[in-house]
């Protein structure tokens, strides 16, 4: 097997059994190792680059939803940092199939799912000194972070930022400035959301969700923003993509029936934030000349999106 050397003690010290044999290997923001251990289980090992603590609030909320019956994979282990990487172990909860289409069904389905999320990570208490507290995780991820505090209008990306004195497309860096300045002037109270609710993150067998994955995402923002945010982006697969207005109506007004209605404000906060997303991909595609995906859906659909978020 080719492992990192680390893998092995590891194992045995949190696990109490080696790896025999390797099940899957990914790499993208995090690396993710499928293992089959000596004693038989089959588990996943997740190794990233540690973000001042915040991994150990995502593998606790996970850890709760598990427990709850949603339909995650539940953590076995804490997070540990070795050598600047926090790792932890889950269940091997592989199976289940993308859900591609972009149709409001779908996003009716992917928003009753989404709002089941929030609603059982509502009594986590997040920030007290309750057994069971958590910190907030904090930094939200870099793709839903425009309230970010250093200079500029995009947050800090060290991907990115390789190729930022490229220019972009007309239209992008104002429309994204103009949805920034409608979010950060949004004080609404905050919540734990998944914020890459994407068909790629999510596994179904049939109608009924088998698996979410990726908690990493996890993020400290505004119901509206999580519930935007996911409306925009569930169709997502492969090159990220913007689902059309139609599918984001749907998924808001399914994600509100199965939650509670929002408020004008936060109407205009769910549409600003199912902007970003794509405005941050744009800005992905243009710098590293990728097939314009998000820069044509932006071009389409920025007015409209813009308009109904009051910027």
């Amino acid at each position: 097997m080719d492992l990192p050397s680390w893998t092995s003690r590891w194992c045995r010290e949190h696990l109490g059994a080696e790896p025999v044999a390797l099940l899957h290997r990914s790499e993208h923001m995090s690396e993710v190792l499928g293992l089959r251990l000596a004693d038989g289980r089959e588990i996943a090992v997740k190794a990233r680059p540690g973000q001042n603590g915040r991994e150990a609030t995502c593998v606790e909320v996970q850890r709760s939803l598990a427990l709850q019956g949603f339909p995650c994979a539940a953590p076995l282990t804490g997070v540990t940092v070795h050598e600047g990487l926090a790792v932890h172990a889950e269940e091997w909860r592989p199976g289940g199939e993308m859900r591609r289409d972009d149709n409001t069904g779908t996003a009716a389905a992917f928003a009753v799912l989404l709002a089941e999320q929030v609603t059982l990570a509502e009594d986590i208490e997040v920030g007290g000194t309750a057994p069971g507290a958590v910190e907030p995780p904090l930094p939200n991820p870099e793709w839903v972070r425009w309230d970010h505090d250093r200079p500029g209008l995009w947050p800090p990306n060290p991907y990115q930022d390789r190729r930022s004195g490229r220019s972009l497309p007309d239209g992008i860096e104002d429309a994204a400035r103009r949805v920034r300045e409608r979010m950060v002037a949004a004080r609404l109270p905050r919540i734990l959301g998944h914020a890459d609710w994407e068909s790629q993150n999510l596994r179904w067998h049939g109608d009924r969700p088998w698996a979410v994955h990726d908690w990493d995402s996890l993020a400290w923002l505004p119901e509206a923003a999580i519930a935007g945010a996911a409306c925009g982006a569930f169709a997502s697969h492969a090159q990220p993509t913007l689902a059309p207005i139609a599918s984001s109506e749907a998924f808001l007004d399914a994600y509100q029936r199965a939650r509670r209605p929002f408020t004008a404000e936060e109407l205009e906060v769910a549409w600003a934030a199912s902007l970003w997303l794509a405005l941050h991909n744009a800005r992905g595609e243009a710098l590293w000349d990728n097939p314009p995906v998000a820069i044509t859906a932006v071009r389409e659909q920025g007015a409209e999106r813009l308009a109904r978020a009051g910027a």
